[in-house]
């Protein structure tokens, strides 16, 4: 595994983390798109990684890895970001007024669906 892609696993994993822990939201609505876009992942290998790194979805990601959609590797990295990320960004969300974190909320779905309907 190259450098370039542990940075960019990293930087995915922190990015999902703190915005879970800001604004509530699973790491996948991050991790999917981020996994498609910048590492070329098709769409059920990026769900079934993503999904290997929340042990509540532990079921589900079984059955992704029996048919060969789960990278364990990085879902690993992945995870081990995610909690950093979350931990610390959790305890700037509740510092950050109701209004304001539901506006970052709606900016950030509106971003992502239309990356994800706009781009490749």
């Amino acid at each position: 595994m190259s450098t370039s892609i542990v940075l960019i696993l990293i930087a995915i994993g922190i990015t999902a983390g703190i915005l879970s822990g800001l604004l509530g939201i699973g790491g996948a609505i991050v991790m999917v798109p981020a996994l498609v876009y910048f590492l070329g992942f098709n769409q059920q290998l990026a769900q079934g990684t993503s999904l290997a790194v929340i042990p509540i979805a532990i079921f589900a990601a079984y059955n992704y890895f029996k048919a060969g959609q789960v990278n364990v590797k990085f879902a690993l990295i992945l995870a081990a970001c995610f909690l950093i990320g979350s931990f610390f960004s959790s305890k700037i969300a509740l510092n950050v007024p109701e209004n304001i974190l539901k506006k970052i909320f709606g900016v950030l779905l509106l971003f992502i669906a239309a990356k994800m309907l706009i781009g490749k």
